[in-house]
């Protein structure tokens, strides 16, 4: 079995495109020669930036002959129906067998087709893979159609056996695939022949080319953390960075520099993200004081002063660089030492959403919601709405503007700076997280308030205007937002009925985009709404209540449908339960994750209160646990089986058995069992919930599991006795009633 060696040579490759190109080319090389046939033992892909490289070991010579029969139609069928056929078989009329069958005679094509010599097939799928490339972007070059990232200069293209190897014959826009390649771009010179990937890769690494990325990795990091260490220092960890250089350089070299004494009392995140951002370099630390000192860059070629050239015009550059980014620090700090409202009032120009107006909009409305929720989340009222206001101060700082990724992180400096309390400046810098699922949540108080109500603000706005993620779809990262709200109160154990914040959120919304069209009745109508969503929790029953102190006032507005409150009041509780849902569905994503079923969920979040997450989240563990036990699982099923005969008999009945189960009708002792059971039962379990302590409920149910069996194993629910009958029904809803004040059982499964 030959091997097939693969190179694709050309101008640098964008680092962030190789190992993506790379597993491409694997994929859709090996993808196209199975699909005709030819199978093999092990593919591997590699990249630099010059190359992508394919290596197939174990592949077949040639693929196997095939033979295939396809059915047809009848012998007596329509004209146009044969030749459709043969078309389709790609047969002749004479090629086709006629056997008999049930219902009579049938046309059989009978398809053989010879195998193919391997070369023949990798020469189609090759060609076909170069011009269907998945790149993110491509160039045509020249007077040809091909497309490819850069420049594509050679095609290497070899199978190799015991007798040798042989170039694979193609060409494409006039470039013929051969056996030749050529090493580093400057310290090697001229192609060599290379006779299989073993001498491919020893001839590579000969002209100075490390084909495998993780190998230059590897070799980057181990040089870099020895030079670190021969003098005292320590390189910050990037792997992001450390895979962006490997893609950068086929023979890296690596030299520490120094930074000059002018930028070591920069911050060092500031250092950090200069060198990276500008000049792909790491930053070295000093252990003992934390403080960046030294840089470590990776030249892509040995010289004969050992990058000494190389490293004094790196000094030059980041000289240049640092001094702009000390510029920006202290002139950022003069303005943070005389208050941070310049920087917050300049974002009154600043736009956040067309329709949700500006980013000092954006940071009264967090304000205000910062205010609200602090009293929930254990913050303090006064520090919560000062960190609210300054949060997003230094989005106007000149640090921001040029590294926008150190938004919160210059915030907690300048704020710092300013004066103002260290649960502000923590606030600051936190209030963006969590960025993501691995993301820290924010950790004092305070922070976690302005980070609710920076996300809680972001999604109800968005709700407002209509703009849901949809499908794949999220351009303003609303299932993030979501995310990282249920992350915060989680982590927080904190206790909010999120159904008033997104009502109260969504009012305030909603009012700002009705002033340019609302009269004075209609803005004082619904700033009485907003003033009674306090009192009342929720839009509806606030709602209600002004409407009905407006009936028969003269001047009252219109209230009518098609009228600006009647749309609200149909609208609000839609928008208001799609958004808790959307919260729901994100949450049930997360628990998933850690091992929670869906249905079980589901059956919590079907419970009253569910807008509380934190009391969600315990019910849903609770039950979880119940469900994992052997009577958890029984009862379910005695549960199934009681509500089952139940819902049959309400609907052959036309009643509901609700009330009504007394002992007395009791004709066995398993029934007075069950009466005695549920008594117990349904008292500890009441007050349980009333404590929240799930757990205990979800016992207490299953503790039901022996006398619900028992009842069904000696008692016929459905007897000719119609007494008898109604009184073991309503028992029968008893246990139901029951189980469902602790979870809607009917939505697990099994």
């Amino acid at each position: 079995m030959p091997d097939l060696l693969i190179e694709l040579f050309s101008e640098e490759i964008p680092a962030r495109m190789q190992a993506r190109a790379a597993e491409d080319l694997r994929k859709k090389v090996t993808d196209g020669l199975v699909e005709a046939g030819l199978t093999y033992a092990h593919a591997a892909a590699f990249s630099t930036p010059r190359r992508l490289t394919l290596a197939i070991e174990g592949l077949l010579a040639q693929s196997p002959d095939t033979r295939e029969e396809r059915k047809g139609p009848r012998i007596d069928a329509p004209q146009k129906a044969i030749e459709g056929f043969l078309r389709g078989a790609g047969v002749s009329r004479e090629d086709l067998e006629e056997r008999d069958e049930k219902k009579g005679k049938v046309f059989y094509a009978v398809i053989a087709k010879k195998g193919r010599p391997a070369a023949e097939i990798i020469a189609g799928v090759l060609e076909d893979t170069i011009r269907n490339f998945p790149w993110p972007k491509s160039m045509r070059w020249g007077a040809g159609s091909l497309k490819w990232v850069r420049p594509l200069h050679s095609i290497l293209c070899i199978l190799t056996d015991e007798a040798g190897s042989e170039v694979v014959p193609m060409e494409i826009d006039g470039i013929k695939a051969g056996n030749t390649t050529e090493g580093h771009r400057f310290m090697s010179r001229g192609r060599f022949t290379v006779t299989s990937f073993e001498d491919y890769a020893a001839r590579l690494k000969r002209a100075y080319v490390m084909l495998d990325a993780k190998e230059r990795a590897e070799h980057i990091w181990h040089d870099a953390t020895n030079q670190a260490f021969a003098n005292g220092l320590e390189v910050v960890e990037d792997k992001g960075l450390l895979a962006e250089v490997a893609g950068l350089v086929e023979w890296p070299v690596v030299l520490m520099g120094e930074i000059a004494e002018d930028f070591l009392d920069l911050p060092p995140e500031v250092l950090r993200t200069s060198m990276k951002e500008h000049q792909k370099f790491f930053s070295v630390k000093n252990p003992k004081t934390g403080r960046i000192e030294r840089f470590i860059t990776v030249a892509n070629r040995e010289t004969a002063d050992n990058g000494a050239t190389v490293l004094a015009g790196n000094q030059k550059v980041l000289f240049a660089r640092l001094s702009d980014a000390k510029f920006f620090w202290e002139n950022d700090l003069r303005v943070a030492r005389t208050g941070m409202q310049t920087w917050t009032e300049q974002l009154s120009n600043v736009t956040f959403q067309n329709q949700l107006g500006s980013q000092a909009d954006r940071i009264a409305r967090i304000k205000s919601l910062s205010g609200e929720l602090a009293p929930s989340v254990g913050a303090d009222t006064d520090l919560a709405m000062q960190a609210a206001e300054v949060a997003k101060a230094d989005l106007s700082s000149e640090m921001v503007y040029e590294f926008p990724e150190l938004q919160g992180l210059m915030g907690r400096y300048y704020a710092a700076a300013a004066g103002l309390p260290d649960e502000v400046a923590q606030a600051c810098e936190q209030h963006y997280s969590p960025l993501g699922p691995s993301d820290d949540v924010p950790e004092g108080a305070v922070a976690r308030t302005v980070a609710l109500a920076d996300k809680l603000d972001t999604l109800t706005g968005f709700w407002a205007i209509d703009e849901k993620p949809t499908g794949s779809k999220d351009p303003y990262a609303l299932r993030r937002a979501a995310l990282g709200v249920i992350r915060i109160i989680l982590t927080g154990d904190l206790r909010l009925n999120l159904d008033h914040f997104i009502d109260s959120q969504l009012m305030k919304h909603k009012i700002n985009l009705s002033r340019d069209g609302a009269d004075g009745a209609e803005m004082a109508a619904l700033e009485d709404v907003l003033e009674a969503i306090a009192d009342h929790g929720v839009f509806g029953a606030a709602f209600r209540t002004v409407i009905a102190k407006l009936d028969g006032k003269n001047d009252a507005p219109d209230t009518g449908k098609g009228s600006l409150l009647g749309d609200l009041g149909n609208r609000m509780p839609d928008l208001s339960a799609d958004l808790l849902a959307f919260f729901h569905d994100r949450l049930k994503v997360y628990l998933r994750d850690q091992g929670l079923r869906h249905d079980v969920i589901d059956a919590c979040i079907a419970m009253p209160g569910n807008d509380d997450l934190t009391l969600l989240v315990k019910r849903a563990g609770a039950l979880s646990d119940v469900l994992a036990t052997d009577d958890g699982a029984n009862l379910l099923q005695g549960f199934k089986r009681a509500n089952n005969i139940l819902t049959q008999a309400e609907d052959k009945d036309g009643v509901s058995y609700e009330y009504g189960a007394d002992v007395k009708f009791a004709e066995t002792e398993a029934e007075r069992d069950l009466f005695a059971a549920l008594d117990t039962a349904g008292a500890s379990i009441s007050a349980a919930i009333e404590a929240e302590d799930f757990a205990s409920a979800m016992q207490g149910m299953a503790a039901l599991r022996g006398p619900i069996d028992g009842f069904f194993e000696a008692v016929q629910v459905n007897t000719d006795n119609e007494v008898i009958r109604r009184n073991r029904l309503n028992l029968l809803s008893r246990i139901r009633t029951i189980c469902l004040s602790v979870a809607d059982l009917t939505r697990i499964e099994g």
